[in-house]
Parts: structure tokens; C-alpha cells; sequence
């Protein structure tokens, strides 16, 4: 079984989510954890995204990178925003790292249809960030 960590800048969002979708959808191949490189919230929306699929979300907390750069048993790192992409620390053991952008739905939250946006990022997700993993 790979670990994949996916790395965003807050772990709110598209990093959560990620997480529960790749874990949801490719468990028998894959554990996916997830960290923001200066973590903060779990944002209510990809919550309720994720319960929509029937995914179990009372243990998510957002997590700090720090928690996972002495661990030498990760195979791969995923950023899904650029500003993770740069600032991406150095890890214990080098890990491959493949950077995958997806659209940020938090600046919607306020938003009138924002469950619209929410749905958005998890079809972009499931697109391409669990295509890419299904070709490996």
C-alpha cells in the first residue's frame, strides 16, 4: 500500500478533500493523508461535499506539514497549489513530489451557490488527481 501526503497551504479545502476522495475511491491501493504548509481550518463546505459520498468526516482536522517531515515511510507528495509547490519543505527521506493544481473553493465560502464551487473542486479531484493516481 502507497502513502501519498497531498500538501496545500492551509489543509481547509482541496487538500481535506483529496485526502477522503483518494481514500474513499482508491483505499485498496493507496492511504492518503493531507497538511497545509501553514495549516488552519477544516472549511464546513468540503465537509459537507464529503458526506454527500457518505465519507465519514468527524476525525478531519487540519494539520500542519511539520507533522509528517520526519516520517521516511511517505512515497510520494502531491501539492495541489502553487504557493505549497514552492514552499514545499525538505523531507526526512527525499519523496517524489508531483504538483496538481486544483481551484481553491474557499474564497467562495460567503458565496450565495458556494456548494456549487465545493462540488466543483471535487470533480476537479476526482479528475485529476485520482485519474492521475489510477495510471500509476
Amino acid at each position: 500500500m502507497k502513502k501519498i501526503l497531498i500538501l496545500c497551504t492551509g489543509n481547509s479545502c482541496r487538500s481535506i478533500m483529496a485526502e477522503a476522495l483518494i481514500n474513499h475511491y482508491l483505499g485498496d491501493r493507496y492511504t492518503a493523508y493531507s497538511a497545509g504548509v501553514a495549516h488552519s481550518a477544516v472549511n464546513p463546505f468540503a465537509i459537507k461535499v464529503l458526506q454527500e459520498l457518505g465519507i465519514e468526516t468527524s476525525g478531519f482536522r487540519s494539520k500542519n506539514v511539520s507533522e509528517f517531515l520526519n516520517r521516511d515511510d511517505l512515497d510520494l507528495v502531491i501539492t495541489v497549489c502553487d504557493h505549497a509547490k514552492e514552499s514545499c519543505p525538505v523531507f526526512f527521506k527525499p519523496i517524489p513530489q508531483v504538483h496538481i493544481g486544483i481551484e481553491d473553493p474557499a474564497p467562495y465560502t460567503d458565496h450565495p451557490d458556494a456548494m456549487a464551487f465545493f462540488q466543483k473542486t471535487k470533480e476537479e479531484i476526482i479528475e485529476k488527481l485520482i485519474g492521475y493516481l489510477k495510471e500509476l
